[in-house]
């Protein structure tokens, strides 16, 4: 689930800096072929680039976050509380209603286009098809050219046809139909539909660019003044004069761009270059130096901490990653799972032992435990019950590094307190192995029990 919000996040930022460089340099130009390419490749790479993943790549890192995941409570006589939705699930069921919405209304679109053209009289308009029905305003649709009535003699209507005959050469409606899947993914992002809003333009300079190869501007111009409609069509659609008509007249008018300006396209590879750079790229530090804490957010039941810190082993096993690895059910499932399963140990509790386990565990590119070792026992069963709980656990969602699955370190204290009792049981010393890995301040995994009254005749 974070591996996706990453990803839109990630692509969203791609789309921003691309298509604000295709506002600032290309959007004014006349080259209008190579503008309906650059649009349809800033898409495309925008899509692709936060997919992709390069390794080798080392960068000195002299800044390490440490993590520390939501906090839970579990002991005797609290009754492990019901799963509850985590701020995470919510937005991600939001924006599946959102992609849902969108996707049906895209479907819905689809099919009333075609019932119509199922409706409509077809006949033959040079080498286009043309459906004729009342409902329709001039438009394309893929191989379709949409009309309400059909005369090829009337001079304005051979003006139409030949617009509308350029968006069914050219293909538009496929581009048109790929904006529209990025709408699908990208519905709460309001530059997907800013640039929309740029592809159909050229579009539209591209079909009037066709026209006025044989009539005057001038002519053609008084046409467009004289079928103002705004009269919307849907998706897939290329309406005849659906945009900003000035805007379009202006540039019927305009000078065409002078041959040297398409240098200006060749800012393209360095900006390319520079996103693939930043979102594709492993950074492998070099050196481990403490920095500040990050707490990720999720719901608290309870002192406890999981936490995990970085360094650049041989076996590739992450200590922090890009996306941390996630339980199932996410932390509210993590922490009924251990309320439900986690028990103070009889021995210790007879033994009124008490004090901090520390378990240390990798989580696989798959999701599974492995290499789970007691970091720091207290002995009395203690160790044993928060080793069976690590390695009892459902698989989890793996961590991911730009894109991919990697195996992740994760360290989890389990502190066992008896309720109303001073410690009876002294906590082992550090070994070397824990003085390797700093303490964190975080709030650890609390077992509370009782100590066992013995009977009285």
């Amino acid at each position: 689930m974070n591996a996706i919000f990453t990803y839109l996040l990630e692509a969203s930022i791609c789309l921003a800096i691309s298509l604000g460089l295709y506002r600032v340099l290309f959007s004014g130009l006349t080259f209008f072929s190579w503008n309906r390419t650059v649009l349809l490749v800033i898409l495309g790479l925008s899509f692709c680039i936060p997919l992709l993943s390069f390794e080798g790549f080392v960068i000195q890192s002299t800044a390490v976050r440490e993590f520390t995941l939501p906090t839970f409570q579990v002991g005797e006589g609290v009754s492990a509380e019901s799963s509850t939705w985590t701020w995470t699930q919510v937005l991600f069921g939001i924006y599946l209603l959102g992609a849902t919405f969108v996707a049906a209304r895209l479907i819905f679109g689809f099919m009333i286009s075609q019932r119509l053209i199922g409706k409509a009289k077809l006949t033959r308009f040079e080498t286009h098809w043309v459906a004729v029905h009342p409902e329709f305003i001039p438009a394309s649709f893929f191989d379709y050219i949409l009309m309400p009535e059909f005369d090829p003699q009337d001079p304005k209507q051979k003006q139409i046809l030949a617009h509308e005959s350029v968006h069914v050469r050219l293909k538009h409606s496929w581009d048109l139909l790929l904006v529209n899947f990025a709408k699908v993914v990208f519905w709460f992002n309001p530059l997907v539909y800013l640039f929309e809003k740029c592809l159909r333009e050229v579009h539209e300079y591209q079909a009037d660019q066709g026209v006025t190869s044989q009539v005057s501007p001038k002519e053609y111009a008084t046409l467009l003044l004289q079928l103002i409609s705004a009269k919307p069509g849907w998706q897939f659609m290329n309406n005849f004069n659906q945009f900003q008509t000035k805007k379009r007249i202006l540039m019927l008018t305009k000078t065409n761009s002078r041959p040297q300006q398409k240098a200006r396209f060749l800012a393209l590879i360095p900006a390319i270059a520079l996103l693939v750079f930043v979102f594709s790229c492993e950074i492998t530090p070099e050196q481990e130096i403490e920095g500040p804490t990050q707490e990720a957010k999720g719901p608290s039941l309870g002192p406890s901490d999981l936490s995990a810190r970085i360094s650049a082993e041989a076996d590739e096993v992450f200590d922090i990653t890009e996306v941390m690895p996630e339980p199932p059910g996410g932390m509210s499932g993590w922490n009924n799972y251990l309320a439900k399963n986690l028990n103070y140990p009889k021995q210790a509790r007879e033994l009124g032992i008490e004090g901090t386990v520390i378990v240390v565990f990798v989580i696989n590119q798959d999701g599974s435990i492995r290499d789970a070792e007691i970091l720091r026992g207290i002995g009395g069963g203690a160790d044993e019950e928060a080793m069976r709980v690590v390695m009892e656990s459902p698989k989890w969602t793996p961590a991911f590094q730009r894109g991919r699955a990697v195996a992740s370190r994760m360290r989890l204290p389990v502190s066992f307190k008896l309720a109303g009792s001073e410690n009876t049981a002294s906590v082992p010393e550090l070994s070397s192995n824990e003085k390797a890995i700093p303490e964190t301040n975080g709030p650890t995994v609390v077992a509370h029990g009782y100590p066992l009254k013995t009977k009285t005749n």
